[in-house]
């Protein structure tokens, strides 16, 4: 894992990178409120599996206390709260097949629980998403989920999160 980024840095690299791709039925505020909702769930399922904190505790927390605050002097881009809610409710829900789907995907000697945490959490968001938001475009899932490894591990994680996560898609998109 390289040096932690500020949370402002991941957002200003996730928007650097969101130039490159377009979901065309959204606005690119909608995009913008997407990713940084995104970003909020993977720290979301980190915290709750760190912490022990049930879902709907976590969600509120962050719909209270994270949204609509100032990072380091700066306002947080809007987030898609619903969107938020959704994936993490959607992991936790179905997280027995989200893992199965995600072990599938990895080296026969590797254990998803000796993933770093974070990962973990990039993971099974993404292949929550690639699983159950199929109006998604899986480019754009795989492509979100990739920045935000870069924006907190080397080039080899995020190329990690790129095959396991094209991998769950082509398994449940069959593409």
């Amino acid at each position: 894992m390289t040096e932690p980024a500020s949370l402002k840095s991941v957002l200003e690299q996730l928007a650097e990178a969101e130039k490159q791709r377009t979901e065309p039925q959204l606005s690119s505020k909608q995009r913008r409120a997407r990713t940084v909702a995104r970003l909020a769930a993977v720290q979301a399922l980190y915290q709750m599996e760190l912490a022990g904190e049930g879902v709907e505790t976590v969600i509120t927390e962050f719909s209270n206390h994270r949204f609509d605050a100032d990072i380091e002097g700066e306002p947080l881009a809007e987030a898609d709260e619903a969107w938020f809610a959704e994936i993490v409710r959607g992991v936790v829900g179905g997280q027995r097949d989200i893992d199965t789907a995600v072990k599938a995907r990895l080296a026969s000697n590797w254990r998803l629980e000796r993933l770093d945490s974070t990962l973990r959490a990039l993971l099974r968001a993404g292949a929550w998403e690639l699983r159950e938001r199929q109006d998604v475009p899986k480019e754009i899932v795989i492509d979100e989920y990739v920045e935000l490894a870069k924006a907190f591990f080397d080039d080899a994680e995020a190329k990690f999160v790129n095959a396991a996560l094209d991998g769950v898609a082509r398994d449940a998109r069959g593409s």
